[in-house]
């Protein structure tokens, strides 16, 4: 079983000698790793103690940078601090709606415009 950690507690991890990261819901004590991390000290100081997973995720890290990570965890974000993904938002249905709104006017225009010649 591992061990729930508090997003407020690994806030108070967010110094370059005491550098922890939050990526997808697992906690990591990096700080022994900014020293030898290829982008540099500073993109993991950048990141300390907070959700770093978009971060990560958005430089396209190796299979073997994720494989070398397992050796910096230290537990489980606690449940009440995990973000809940609504399937979803209004945004996306409007956005959805205006597309099939524009996608029928313009099959009904152009139609018309070929039924009159």
């Amino acid at each position: 079983m591992s061990k729930e950690i508090p997003l407020a507690t690994v806030n108070q991890h967010n110094k370059a000698t005491d550098l922890w990261v939050v990526i997808n819901n697992k906690v990591y004590d990096v700080t022994k790793f900014r020293l030898e991390h290829p982008g540099g000290e500073d993109s993991l100081v950048d990141v300390a103690g907070r959700d770093a997973t978009k971060d990560f995720n958005d430089v396209g890290h190796s299979s073997e940078a994720r494989e070398m990570l397992k050796k910096y965890y230290i537990g489980d974000l606690a449940a009440a601090d995990i973000k809940q993904k609504s399937p979803i938002s209004c945004r996306h249905v409007a956005l959805a709606l205006g597309a099939a709104f524009i996608g029928i006017t313009l099959v009904y225009v152009i139609r018309r415009g070929v039924a009159r010649n």
